[in-house]
């Protein structure tokens, strides 16, 4: 175990989480999709114009459906690069006592450094390490700093 390395509470991830968990108005034709999420109908009619102008121009409408689809919390985390997606979940349940519901992650590579000092060029490497993001159920929270 111990795959997590730190939680990510910087100024971009909470861009990312806040931007996520707002809920979406959705706007559809689809009747299926619309009836699924006890979306609203309302009919929207518009014109379409013909090149002939002589003829006129046609008016037609078209039902739409709108509905809210409800936002889930997300959190972001950096682990070890070796850590799977299941590892990920069952580790975050067990730590935090919530139930997560998907797991993204994104693979970042080690990236080649170098500098100029006084001695010469020095050339390193930065590590290569793992960043996820975990969607939770409704209504849970992890609270980081909870035990400071």
């Amino acid at each position: 175990m111990g795959f997590i390395i730190k939680s990510l509470v910087t100024e971009k991830m909470t861009k990312i989480t806040e931007k996520s968990s707002e809920d979406k108005k959705i706007i559809t034709c689809s009747k299926k999709i619309g009836e699924a999420n006890n979306a609203i109908s309302e009919t929207r009619s518009y014109v379409v114009r013909k090149k002939n102008f002589k003829e006129g121009s046609i008016r037609k409408e078209k039902k739409i459906y709108t509905y809210t689809k409800l936002a889930r919390p997300k959190y972001g985390f950096i682990v070890k690069p070796e850590a799977n997606k299941f590892d990920i979940k069952r580790e975050i349940e067990s730590l935090y006592e919530v139930t997560v519901i998907d797991v993204n992650t994104i693979n970042y590579s080690g990236k080649r450094q170098s500098r100029y000092t006084r001695a010469g060029l020095i050339k390193g490497k930065k590590n290569a390490f793992k960043k996820v993001i975990v969607t939770l159920k409704n209504g849970d929270i992890i609270d980081f700093y909870s035990n400071i």
